[in-house]
């Protein structure tokens, strides 16, 4: 009996050490990692798209611009996008591309209008410290004789791209009747 015993203890099958060792570094090196991300705060560092419902369609059936720009009660070639929900969006960070009928049109703060294509953005006063939020909405649309502008029977592709993530919150095509 005495010998079963101590052959049940002298017994070296179990894991070595050195495997032991090596497992714990291992652990130790993974919860060194996640720790310091979170101290760091590198998890926090990435922008993130604001969460909004937004909607683009054909506003040229009773778009006629106020300040003189169409002559007479003409309307015009124009679209609407609007914020229906959601978090407010800063019109610094927001940047509209129109593409369509070989044209291309982009907006953005210090530029909402493109000269070369005649086209604007009307009915808001976007400046660095507006949002753009629930309820607002903004109309582009042709300038005063213009004839590189957008054009009706024509689809175009409107997208609304958040410049700080680089994520694009509105993305549709709309044709202009």
């Amino acid at each position: 009996m005495k010998q079963l015993l101590r052959s049940l203890r002298d017994d070296d099958s179990a894991v070595s050490p050195v495997i032991g060792v090596i497992l714990m570094v291992a652990i130790t090196v993974i919860l060194a990692a996640v720790i310091g991300t979170f101290v760091l705060g590198l998890g926090d560092s990435l922008n993130q798209a604001p969460q909004a419902t937004l909607n683009a369609e054909d506003a040229s059936a009773g778009y006629v611009n106020n300040t003189g720009t169409f002559p007479g009660n003409d309307s015009a070639a124009a679209f609407t996008i609007s914020q229906d929900g959601g978090d407010a969006i800063a019109f610094a960070d927001i940047r509209i591309v129109i593409d369509g009928d070989g044209k291309s049109a982009q907006f953005e703060q210090g530029s909402w209008n493109d000269s070369n294509l005649g086209v604007f953005v009307d009915g808001a006063n976007p400046s660095s410290d507006a949002e753009f939020a629930v309820g607002d909405s903004l109309t582009i649309g042709n300038s005063i004789n213009s004839d590189t502008g957008f054009n009706t029977d024509t689809e175009y592709r409107i997208r609304l791209i958040h410049v700080p993530s680089d994520s694009i919150l509105l993305d549709t095509e709309v044709t202009l009747r």
